[in-house]
């Protein structure tokens, strides 16, 4: 009977941690503005800030896929697929090591039914602190709300450049 008595209380003791463990995302994907307002917050922190990594994924839906595009070192366009997982992994680090700060500063949405576009553009800089940005660029970001909540299918960014700057329509009106 003893026995019994400290297994149960062993496994209520686990289901109570497990249960304090999970966090509630809910209203981080409840619109589109909180979700894409998470996207920014979840990747930004300043030189040695961890991100929450699983806030990150939540925001995803499962086959999301991150697509970066650049020049390579020949000066051709080319893209990246990544998952969460890989992006996670080769941008985590960086991300933590050198501070990163992603500010949205322009949006432009469409939606249709239960899908949306979103056009948002972006500075980064490595401190909250900084005034001037290392660089801007553009996430197009496509969202799915499957009745419940807003998933992000795809982020699809590019950053700008002086062959490649951002046009006025997608920078703050004055």
């Amino acid at each position: 009977m003893k026995n019994y008595f400290v297994l149960i209380l062993v496994l209520f003791t686990l289901n109570v941690s497990a249960q304090e463990e999970k966090k509630d995302y809910t209203k981080n994907v409840a619109t589109i503005d909180s979700t894409i307002a998470t996207l920014y917050s979840v990747i930004s922190g300043d030189k040695g800030v961890k991100r929450d990594w699983d806030l990150f994924k939540h925001l995803l839906k499962k086959d999301a896929k991150l697509i970066a595009t650049n020049k390579n070192n020949k000066g051709e366009n080319v893209i990246r697929y990544m998952s969460p997982d890989d992006y996670i992994s080769t941008a985590g680090n960086w991300l933590v090591e050198n501070g990163f700060h992603e500010v949205e500063i322009s949006r432009k949405t469409q939606t249709f039914g239960n899908m949306a576009h979103v056009f948002t553009t972006y500075q980064a800089f490595k401190s909250k602190d900084d005034t001037t940005p290392f660089m801007r660029g553009i996430n197009s970001v496509q969202l799915f709300n499957d009745g419940k909540r807003w998933w992000i299918i795809n982020i699809y960014w590019t950053q700008e450049s002086e062959e490649n700057p951002i046009p006025e329509d997608y920078l703050p009106k004055e």
